[in-house]
């Protein structure tokens, strides 16, 4: 599949009707999310034939992507209901096969089978201080291959040293540098949108941690 048209595809994803900004729910738009998941296959062959886990998924669009692009399982996971029901509702529309699970990242002991890849775009910690590397700490234990994850650009320094410090990756690379667009979702927006700076991010765990699901 070439990138316009699964560019195209996610453009149709219902995004949410209802969002909560203690989750720092903002929708991650055709244009990165087709990006991120582009790269991932065709850089790297991390989606293809893969188990694709989608952290904080959101309306579903990362898992989506996955799905489109040819992975051989999509597992997404949100604390969120209401938006498990919009990505389940989402995935139907484009009649993809994806498994919702709702549960708290932060807590998650995954006992499942080997996952792959995790993609995810993890809250900015703008809310919740920490946030975003909670995120990482997990996707780093879960994922076998590779973690593809979206950071403010201005924590470029400090997500480096976490990833190879603390949790204990392998390898932290910037993809390179994209835009993303924050629509005027709450009360405190003054601007109709902003744009933020955000990194594209691959890490490789450490291949020597179990992996055993």
């Amino acid at each position: 599949m070439k990138l316009k048209q699964l560019e195209s595809l996610l453009g149709d994803i219902q995004q949410f009707s209802n969002p909560k900004v203690e989750l720092e729910q903002y929708p991650t738009g055709p244009h990165i999310a087709s990006r991120l998941l582009y790269t991932a296959e065709n850089s790297f062959g991390d989606v293809s034939n893969k188990v694709v886990a989608d952290f904080g998924c959101g309306c579903g669009t990362l898992g989506a992507a996955a799905a489109l692009l040819g992975a051989e399982q999509v597992i997404a996971f949100d604390i969120d209901t209401e938006s498990l029901e919009i990505a389940s509702e989402n995935a139907e529309e484009l009649e993809l096969d994806i498994n919702f699970v709702q549960c708290d990242i932060r807590n998650l002991v995954w006992r499942g089978q080997i996952v792959d890849t995790v993609v995810m775009n993890p809250p900015f910690g703008t809310r919740k201080k920490g946030a975003d590397m909670d995120f990482l700490c997990v996707a780093l234990k879960v994922a076998s291959q590779a973690v593809y994850s979206l950071h403010k650009t201005s924590t470029r320094d400090h997500v480096r040293k976490a990833a190879l410090r603390d949790f204990n990756a392998s390898n932290a690379e910037v993809l390179c540098e994209l835009q993303f667009d924050v629509p005027q979702l709450y009360k405190f927006h003054k601007k109709k949108e902003v744009n933020i700076a955000v990194d594209l991010w691959r890490f490789v765990p450490k291949r020597n941690q179990g992996k055993g699901l």
